[in-house]
């Protein structure tokens, strides 16, 4: 699989020091054959697809439940570009909406992708955000079946539609957590907050000195984590191969105590988070301890993980015990107990939000 540029720490580099010549202008090509050059190497492989792009609507046909899901993503409040390549923007944009169709036990199926551009844009920019967005179809085996462009006043602005297909025991939902299910984790948390914190210290100190060349390469898997995150399909499969069956499901984008609250609020249930077994990645933890910062705090509310937090029944545990892609980190308990952290000390501590907040 080809490799994008975060393991490439030279032409992030290359990306704080420079910006490309303006090239082709997009006012000079127009919306339709704009439309045309983004979407021509969208390519249709799931049988779900009866008619892609090039009419009013997509035609789809699926066969039992059908999960939808949209975001968008703002120059200036999600992404900075001083720091974000667009090939990384592209491909991010549809990784972080396949997660949610994933964080519903779902295969994802389609995607339609809307961009505003401002005219400081160029097709060879524009080009390259679609470079990004097509690997990460090929990458998924989604289909690329739609979307819009239009000008900005604003900068660039993605908005992505992800649409799949849910197993035939239905949807998980956030609300089937019941009192005693185990809560359970994939991946490690708070690497992706923390690379950008690295960026940002980067690119502050480049306005500064046009002449810094950063070294990140004690930074490559927390800067890879926050400039190409992976949505968790194998979570999807592996569960479905070990036949385990989550009772609630949820992807971490806004932080690991506000996903937990969520769960606990549609589900009617508290939960008790073990501090000692939320899943660290050592660089992370190196890194935390080079800011100055706690380490538990930014997994809690980091965000941009893009792991998935489930609940499994007790009678579960055997079969995923020891897997290491999964971490228990705690277990549900009755409404009234409320939502806490039992510290490495055994303190206990009310859960609070302070991820990721939109307003």
């Amino acid at each position: 699989m080809e490799v994008l540029c975060a393991r490439k720490i030279r032409y992030i580099c290359a990306m704080l020091e420079e910006k490309k010549p303006s090239k082709t202008s997009l006012e000079e090509l127009g919306e339709f054959a704009l439309i045309d050059q983004l979407t021509k190497a969208a390519t249709t492989a799931m049988p779900s697809t009866v008619h892609g792009i090039g009419d009013d609507a997509a035609v789809l046909n699926h066969d039992g439940e059908t999960v939808v899901s949209t975001d968008m993503l703002i120059e200036g409040v999600h992404f900075d570009l001083g720091y974000m390549p667009l090939k990384h923007l592209g491909y991010k944009a549809v990784v972080v909406n396949l997660s949610d169709i994933y964080a519903m036990g779902a295969q994802a199926t389609q995607i339609l992708v809307s961009i505003a551009v401002s005219n400081r844009f160029t097709l060879e920019a524009i080009e390259e955000l679609y470079a990004g967005i097509h690997l990460a179809c090929k990458t998924y085996g989604v289909d690329l079946v739609g979307g819009d462009t239009t000008s900005s006043k604003q900068g660039l602005q993605l908005s992505v539609t992800a649409l799949g297909k849910a197993p035939k025991t239905g949807a998980v939902l956030r609300s089937g957590a019941n009192d005693n299910d185990l809560l359970v984790v994939s991946g490690d948390l708070g690497a992706a907050y923390m690379g950008l914190q690295v960026l940002a210290r980067e690119n502050e100190v480049f306005k500064v000195n046009p002449n810094h060349k950063p070294d990140l390469e004690p930074y490559t898997y927390l800067v890879e984590r926050q400039l190409k995150p992976e949505a968790r399909k194998d979570i999807v499969g592996l569960l479905e191969a070990l036949e385990v069956i989550p009772t609630a499901m949820i992807d971490i984008s806004d932080g690991l105590s506000s996903e937990i609250l969520h769960l606990c609020q549609k589900s009617e249930v508290g939960c008790r988070l073990y501090e000692d077994k939320i899943p660290l990645d050592p660089q992370f933890i190196s890194v935390c301890e080079e800011f100055n910062v706690d380490s538990t705090t930014l997994a809690l509310s980091g965000g941009e993980d893009y792991e998935l937090l489930f609940t499994v029944k007790q009678e579960d545990f055997d079969k995923i015990k020891g897997n290491p892609n999964l971490s228990v980190i705690g277990h549900m308990t009755t409404k009234g107990d409320g939502a806490h952290l039992v510290t490495r000390g055994d303190e206990v501590i009310p859960l609070k939000a302070q991820g990721w907040k939109a307003f």
